[in-house]
C-alpha cells in the first residue's frame, strides 16, 4: 500500500505572512530563484547584468504580465544569472473575471446580463503565471519540454512604505554590482 498521500513533509511549510490577504492592493517585493539556482539568462560584466537570449526571454515575459493581469504595476524589476528581483503593485480592482454572466429572459424584454463573478488575483497566480510563461518560453528556445527552470517556491516582501520601497528599488538596481560577493555565484 502506498501511503505517499500521508507522507508528512516538515521541511515544506508556507513561508507566507499568516492570515494576510496577498491579493489586496499593495506593493510587493518578489525573489525567484531558477532550478538549482542553475545560472541561465546571462552573465555579470564588469558589474553589469548582461542578458542572453533565455534572459531576454524572462524579461519580456515579466513586462508582458501587465497584459494578462488587470490591474497590476510593475515597479523596479532586474534579472540575475539565476534568480529575478521584482515589485509587483496590486491595485485596487485586481480582479479575474468570468465574462458574461448568464442572460435573464423575461417575457418581452430584452436580456439582462449580470456582472461577471470577480475574485481579487492573488500574488501567488501572479507569479505562477510569470513562472510557467516564462519558463515555457526559456524551454523553447532550449529545445526542452516540461524541464524546470525556477525553484518551486519564490521569496516574497510587503512593502510597507516608502522608504522600504526606495531601499528595495536600490537593492534591485545595485544587485549586479554585488554578484561576486553572491553565494550562489559560480
Amino acid at each position: 500500500m502506498d501511503n505517499s498521500a500521508n507522507r508528512q513533509y516538515p521541511n515544506r511549510h508556507s513561508i507566507r505572512l499568516k492570515g494576510y490577504d496577498y491579493s489586496q492592493p499593495g506593493a510587493y517585493f518578489v525573489t525567484i530563484c531558477t532550478h538549482h539556482n542553475e545560472c541561465l539568462f546571462g552573465e555579470v560584466v564588469n558589474g553589469d547584468m548582461v542578458l542572453n537570449a533565455l534572459g531576454e526571454q524572462v524579461r519580456f515575459t515579466w513586462f508582458d504580465l501587465v497584459n494578462h493581469v488587470p490591474n497590476i504595476e510593475l515597479g523596479p524589476f532586474g534579472i540575475m544569472p539565476n534568480h529575478v528581483h521584482g515589485v509587483i503593485e496590486i491595485v485596487d480592482g485586481s480582479v479575474v473575471g468570468a465574462g458574461s454572466g448568464p442572460a435573464m429572459v423575461r417575457a418581452g424584454s430584452e436580456p439582462a446580463r449580470t456582472e461577471p463573478a470577480r475574485t481579487p488575483i492573488p500574488l501567488s497566480e501572479i507569479v505562477r503565471q510569470f513562472k510557467t510563461f516564462s519558463a515555457r518560453r526559456v524551454n523553447a528556445l532550449r529545445g526542452l519540454s516540461g524541464v524546470p527552470v525556477w525553484h518551486r517556491n519564490y521569496w516574497e516582501h510587503i512593502i510597507r512604505n516608502e522608504e522600504s520601497y526606495e531601499k528595495i528599488a536600490m537593492y534591485i538596481t545595485h544587485n549586479p554590482l554585488q554578484w561576486e560577493m553572491d553565494r550562489f555565484h559560480r
